[in-house]
């Protein structure tokens, strides 16, 4: 009988220990092997300072991962700006965090062996961008050309680093990225790279919550994110993000964003 009660009990507590346990889904602008050299101690440090039990996850590529936010299947999720503001809206994600000191910048590299003297060189090319809705990388960069006159076809390569390795190699004449994750690729590909074009700046990537977390675990996890950067091993594991801190986020934060109107994902 003692076995029989001590069992009911584990299988009604169960759901809630399984529910601690929330799923950290983080854009995949790199490789996935990448990503999670680069976020798996963040998410062990996180869970150790909040007591919540905090799931890495990635995708294979941008548009899976804008499916599996349109799904609602991360609890909390590093989505860039534009997806922001499409899932803010048809979810409710809410920002708590986002990048101390920051905005997010588009680039265009070329070959430092092969230099392309201006994007108007670019005219009536094949570029390399990660995907549709990379919203620096691809958005901002294919506004820019577009103003300056240049023709352009646009071929999707499912990350920055593919991106980078494309160009690198010489498959394309230029590509789409950004700061953070060029400052961040090896330099063995970095060295092979220059910066042609930088893109004005803009409210940088969200790091938000599904409306179905607790009040406490957004509280808890908040202050996670905002005292990383005030222990030494915090401040280690942001350097491999190449990003100096969190800061505390509010959703009016990317009406800059807004104001862009884009109308690339349909919700």
């Amino acid at each position: 009988m003692k076995a029989i009660v001590i069992g009911c009990l584990f299988l009604v507590f169960l759901p809630n220990a399984i529910a601690q346990s929330l799923v950290f889904g983080v854009v995949p602008q790199q490789s996935a092997s990448r990503l999670a050299q680069q976020w798996s101690p963040i998410m062990a440090h996180l869970s150790a300072v909040s007591g919540l039990e905090i799931e890495f996850q990635t995708a294979a590529d941008i548009p899976t991962f804008e499916q599996r936010l349109a799904n609602g299947e991360y609890d909390i999720a590093y989505m860039n700006p534009y997806h922001y503001t499409v899932f803010s809206r048809s979810l409710g994600y809410r920002a708590m965090a986002k990048a101390r000191d920051k905005q997010i910048k588009g680039i265009l590299v070329t070959q430092r062996s092969n230099p392309v003297a201006s994007i108007l060189a670019l005219n009536n090319q094949t570029l390399a961008f990660p995907s549709p809705a990379a919203f620096a990388a691809t958005i901002l960069n294919q506004s820019d050309l577009t103003k300056a006159g240049v023709s352009f076809e646009s071929e999707y390569v499912s990350s920055h680093d593919s991106v980078y390795l494309s160009v690198a190699k010489g498959f394309y004449p230029a590509g789409g990225g950004v700061m953070r994750t060029f400052n961040a690729l090896p330099e063995v590909v970095k060295s092979q790279l220059t910066v042609l074009h930088t893109t004005e700046g803009f409210t940088p990537h969200a790091i938000a919550y599904h409306p179905r977390l607790s009040q406490q675990q957004v509280e808890l996890l908040a202050k996670a994110l905002s005292e990383l950067e005030s222990s030494v091993q915090g401040q280690s594991l942001l350097e491999q993000l190449k990003i100096k801190g969190f800061q505390s986020a509010q959703d009016q934060d990317w009406d800059d964003v807004r104001q862009l109107d884009i109308r690339i994902l349909t919700p």
